[in-house]
C-alpha cells in the first residue's frame, strides 16, 4: 500500500502532492514500483495535527481519487474518518475504507456500511492531536486485540460483513516508544482476529527515537520493521518508499514460503 498525502501539514511528506499532477505522478511511480493499492489521506494524523473541515477534505482528495480511478485504474484506498468523504469517495471510485478511528465518528459506521466497501478499522487511544500526551496500557497488545474485536463487532452489527474487514493495530497512534516495540514482538498475536492484518511503520517517530535518525534517513528501520511485520503475519504494508519496500516483503515473503 502506497502512501499518498495531499496534505500540507503531513510529518514526512506534507505539501508535496497537493497538486492533482504531482499526485497522479507519484501514484503512477509507485504502482510501477509495486504498489497494489494506494492510500489516499486528505487529512494528517500526525500528533499534535490541526483538524480540517469536511469540505476541506473533500475538495482534497475527491478529484485525486477520480483521476486514479480513471487515468491509472488503481484500486485507491482513502484514509479517511468522515463519513460525508466516506461516501463521496465511494462514489468517485475508491476500493476500500482505512479509518485510523475505526469508524467512531457519528454517522461513519452506516456511511461505510453504505458503501459496500472493504474497511480497515485501526487503534487509537483518544485523538491525533492529543494521543501522545500520556498513552498508558497494562498490556498494549491484549488491550489492542480487545479494541479492534470490539470495533469488528460494531461494523458486523452496522451491516458489514465480516469478510470485508481489515484490522490495524495502530503503531505510533497512542503508543510510546516500548510500546510500539512490544506491540511489533507480539504482533502474531493477532492472528487470534481472523481477519488480514495492515501495518503502517513507515518513516514514523520510533525510528527516529530509537535509531537517531530524521525522516528523511529512516528506510532502513522502516524496512526491518516491515519484515517483521510480514514474518508475524501481516498481509498488507503501508509504505512511503514503495520499491525498497516491495523488495524486502517478497524476500520476506519468499523465505516464509519455502517452509
Amino acid at each position: 500500500m502506497g502512501v499518498l498525502n495531499v496534505t500540507p501539514d503531513s510529518f514526512s511528506d506534507g505539501g508535496r502532492y497537493t497538486s492533482l499532477d504531482a499526485a497522479l505522478r507519484q501514484a503512477e511511480q509507485m504502482l510501477a514500483d509495486g504498489a497494489a493499492i494506494i492510500d489516499v489521506g486528505g487529512e494528517s494524523t500526525r500528533p499534535g495535527a490541526a483538524p480540517v473541515s469536511e469540505q476541506q477534505e473533500l475538495d482534497r482528495v475527491i478529484p485525486v481519487v477520480e483521476a486514479l480511478h480513471r487515468e491509472l485504474d488503481a484500486l485507491v484506498s482513502v484514509d479517511t474518518s468522515t463519513p460525508a468523504v466516506i461516501r463521496a469517495c465511494a462514489d468517485a471510485g475508491a476500493g476500500m475504507i482505512n479509518d485510523v478511528r475505526s469508524l467512531r465518528r457519528p454517522g461513519a459506521l452506516e456511511a461505510a456500511a453504505g458503501t459496500g466497501l472493504p474497511v480497515c478499522v485501526m487503534h487509537m487511544q483518544g485523538e491525533p492531536g492529543t494521543m501522545q500526551n500520556d498513552p498508558f496500557y497494562e498490556d498494549v497488545t491484549a488491550e489492542v486485540i480487545a479494541f479492534l474485536e470490539q470495533r469488528v463487532a460494531a461494523c458486523v452489527d452496522a451491516g458489514i460483513p465480516r469478510d470485508k474487514l481489515l484490522v490495524d493495530p495502530g503503531f505510533g497512534f497512542a503508543k510510546t516508544v516500548q510500546h510500539n516495540l512490544r506491540l511489533l514482538a507480539e504482533l502474531s498475536q493477532l492472528a487470534r482476529l481472523e481477519l488480514p492484518l495492515l501495518v503502517g511503520l513507515s518513516r514514523k517517530s520510533l525510528f527516529g527515537k530509537v535509531l537517531d535518525r530524521p525522516v528523511e534517513q529512516r528506510l532502513a528501520g522502516s524496512l526491518a520493521a516491515a519484515v517483521m511485520c510480514v514474518e508475524r503475519g501481516a498481509r498488507i504494508v503501508r509504505a512511503h518508499d514503495v520499491k525498497e519496500t516491495v523488495d524486502g516483503v517478497r524476500f520476506a515473503h519468499a523465505v516464509h514460503r519455502s517452509l
